[in-house]
């Protein structure tokens, strides 16, 4: 196990109707004029933004709103999400929706304290000197941004996708009431299940040996989800398993699962460039590609594959041929993906295998590698693109 250092200062608030004490979490972390950042029409038509608002007006905070956050967020909602803290004093940011709309929050946190383009942090590896605190009232269990210090957000201008991780940008607190994942329509809930798995599976494939303790956090977080999906899927009001899958979403990305080991995460990158470019859910996107990545990279330990089909998806191990192993691990993956409603392969998708070049030339990688796992230049990536376009069950 590698050295680590484990930071992770949100203050949970989990369960029913706990949405109706976020004004008391925004004055504990001493907000006093906040930015209420939302989505679409659901958090009005189901009441959460009146319970949120009547909250804040019962511990006697000020407020401004700003809707219209889209999926895969965009960066002209940040912009005028600054202007309007910067022109109304804002001093906290409250998120309620899903991760695209905790994402853009952190956008504007940033830009609203700071003189230049917020998008100077995106990709770039720039330090986040300072940012508005954010607190979050959860609405779907998928990204992860509720505990975490990242942020991904897409460019208009030329629908490039980039992301920014700081330490700043963890949520101050978080609400996190499983009731409220209840009426996702079953597509979302299954994005939001293969996003929670794929920020596993990127920090189970890892070169650090002796890392047991993360290994079996991963595997029960993946188990979890295993378990829970189909319920959800089949009765969307079973509270426990929404319970179950909605804090297995926050542990899969506060890094409580990662720590100690080196990590791969080229399968979001891979990823980003399809959403940026078809604006399809990012947990669809992943559903294509992870699996196309595992094919590609298997050989590069093969028994960390045959590990995760036996532990994971039940398969016998074959000793004497460990690939067969493997490959039915990643087959079992895919599978999964296909039963829960996930598609599989770039006609699916909405993806075109004619735009595999631009999707590489738009990941940036030019001449060099992304680190990870395995290193991958452009030669490997369009790989990976064309087992994606063509994989079946």
């Amino acid at each position: 196990m590698d050295n680590f250092n484990f930071y992770s200062p949100t203050e949970f608030v989990f369960g029913k109707d706990r949405e109706n004490e976020c004004g008391n979490y925004v004055k504990k972390y001493d907000g006093k004029k906040v930015l209420i950042h939302y989505g679409g029409g659901s958090v009005i038509r189901s009441g959460l933004l009146d319970r949120v608002k009547n909250s804040l007006d019962s511990c006697g905070i000020e407020y401004v709103e700003l809707g219209g956050v889209k999926p895969n967020p965009r960066d002209t909602k940040i912009y005028e999400g600054i202007e309007l803290c910067r022109k109304e004093n804002v001093d906290f940011i409250l998120s309620v929706g899903g991760g695209s709309c905790i994402d853009s929050a952190k956008g504007i946190a940033i830009g609203a304290l700071y003189d230049g383009d917020f998008w100077d942090f995106y990709g770039t590896g720039k330090n986040v000197e300072k940012a508005l605190p954010i607190g979050t009232v959860l609405t779907i269990a998928a990204a992860g941004s509720e505990g975490s210090g990242a942020s991904v957000v897409t460019k208009e201008d030329g629908m490039l996708k980039r992301d920014v991780g700081s330490d700043l940008l963890r949520p101050r607190f978080s609400i996190l009431n499983p009731a409220l994942t209840c009426t996702l329509p079953a597509y979302q809930t299954a994005c939001g299940t293969t996003d929670i798995m794929a920020h596993v599976f990127e920090r189970y494939f890892t070169n650090t040996n002796e890392v047991e303790i993360t290994d079996r956090l991963c595997e029960a977080v993946l188990l979890t989800m295993i378990k829970e999906t189909p319920r959800v899927l089949e009765n969307p009001d079973n509270y426990e398993a929404r319970a179950n899958i909605m804090w297995a979403g926050t542990v899969a990305h506060n890094d409580i699962v990662g720590v100690g080991r080196s990590q791969d995460w080229n399968s979001h990158g891979i990823e980003h460039e399809l959403s940026g470019l078809y604006d399809c859910a990012h947990g669809a996107g992943l559903a294509v590609i992870m699996p196309a990545w595992m094919e590609y990279v298997m050989n590069h330990n093969i028994m960390r594959f045959a590990q995760m089909a036996v532990r994971i998806w039940g398969i016998p191990m074959n000793f004497e041929n460990p690939e067969y192993t493997a490959k039915a691990g990643i087959t079992a993956f895919r599978r999964f993906l296909h039963d829960i409603g996930m598609p599989i392969n770039f006609e699916e998708l909405g993806a075109k295998e004619e735009d595999i070049p631009m999707l590489v030339k738009n990941l940036g990688i030019g001449s060099g590698k992304r680190s990870g796992f395995v290193e991958l230049d452009a030669n490997d990536v369009t790989e990976i693109y064309k087992i994606a376009a063509h994989a079946q069950i």
